[in-house]
């Protein structure tokens, strides 16, 4: 199995290793079948930092048996009096859908969608789009997931819902045809509670399928999807709200405009955090150590030739003597003049034993 570390779209935005965290605006079917609605949220996502929005085609018949179109949909998240008239309320047109395409790519944001039935793959497709998405739901759907890898195009794969084999299937069907694939690890409950998230996931997944992997949230919060990106995550999507009021079931684990931006924000500075990999000292610190940290003082007046104990010394700010790291090699030393109470101790003061011992060696 080849090892994948990152992809690159016909644009040129790299996703994976060695590129910064690919951050999506997930708006779904948060525009509510409204264009100027889902155009005023792509104009709020640019505003927020995102990299990508995404969003969803489903073709109603292709999607649903008449029996699942028909089924009575009345609750308080209704768009109609039926399921299937419900999924068509919030649809937008393939037109609309190519239409917000071209308004995103000007705004300089990557534009992809997933697609929950062939047509609408097919419709998609012919958009020109350069990434395309898998929903978890389709996970399992091997015949529309190989449709997606024929393709040849660079596929994001949502697992929620899904055990490593269904995993294990779905990346084998597209890694027969090609190997552009990001994974993102998911739980698929609106909203997740955190102590489900399970973001150490991301890491056996990444070594799981030797591919790049990242987080779909769908907590309240940010905590998580920030947090995953120190666990490796290379893409963060969250659903994306103007109102987390509005009507529809994904609005409450969605974010809204401002809460989208901070979470933005504070990705890129766990990216910054992440930056330097082994322990180092800067120099900003250094001059910290040299007014906070205490060196080795006199504790009261001593003559030339005494010959120093622990009583003798002890500590204080600011550190313009020698360290207490040396303490013991203090202890022990002869001074060489009359010191005075506080005077910071420096080496040139002493006459250590090691010192005394190497003179009597060579006498």
């Amino acid at each position: 199995m080849q090892k994948v570390t990152s992809i690159t779209l016909r644009s040129g935005v790299g996703i994976g290793e060695g590129h910064p965290c690919f951050v999506v605006a997930e708006i779904g079917n948060n525009h509510q079948g409204e264009i100027a609605l889902a155009k005023e949220m792509i104009d709020k996502a640019a505003e927020a930092g995102v990299q990508a929005v995404k969003f969803q085609k489903r073709c109603t018949e292709a999607l649903l048996t008449r029996e699942g179109r028909a089924a009575p949909y009345t609750g308080c998240n209704s768009f109609g009096p039926t399921y299937g008239e419900h999924r068509d309320a919030l649809e937008l047109s393939i037109e609309e859908i190519g239409e917000l395409k071209e308004y995103s790519e000007a705004k300089g944001l990557v534009f992809f969608a997933s697609a929950w039935d062939e047509p609408s793959l097919q419709q998609i497709l012919d958009l020109n789009v350069e990434l395309l998405k898998i929903s978890s739901a389709e996970l399992v759907n091997l015949p529309l997931v190989y449709k997606y890898a024929q393709a040849r195009i660079p596929i994001i794969l949502s697992t929620g819902m899904s055990s490593l084999e269904d995993i294990d299937a779905a990346v084998e069907t597209i890694r027969s045809v090609h190997d552009d694939l990001v994974l993102l690890h998911c739980n698929s409950t609106y909203p997740c509670p955190e102590e489900q998230i399970g973001l150490p996931v991301i890491e056996s997944l990444r070594e799981r399928y030797q591919l790049p992997v990242g987080y779909s949230g769908h907590e309240r919060g940010l905590g998580p999807s920030v947090a995953s990106v120190a666990f490796g995550a290379c893409v963060v999507e969250r659903h994306f709200t103007m109102d987390k009021t509005m009507k529809g079931t994904d609005h409450q684990a969605s974010l809204e405009p401002r809460q989208l931006a901070d979470m933005t924000d504070m990705i890129r500075e766990v990216e910054k955090a992440l930056a330097v990999k082994g322990k180092k000292v800067f120099p900003e610190e250094q001059a910290a150590a040299k007014k906070l940290r205490k060196c080795i003082v006199f504790s009261r007046d001593l003559p030339a030739g005494h010959v120093l104990s622990e009583s003798d010394l002890t500590t204080r700010c600011p550190r313009v003597g020698v360290t207490p790291v040396h303490w013991n090699e203090v202890v022990g030393s002869t001074l060489k003049r009359a010191v005075s109470h506080e005077e910071p101790v420096q080496w040139d003061l002493l006459i250590r034993e090691s010192e005394e011992c190497a003179g009597a060696a060579t006498s």
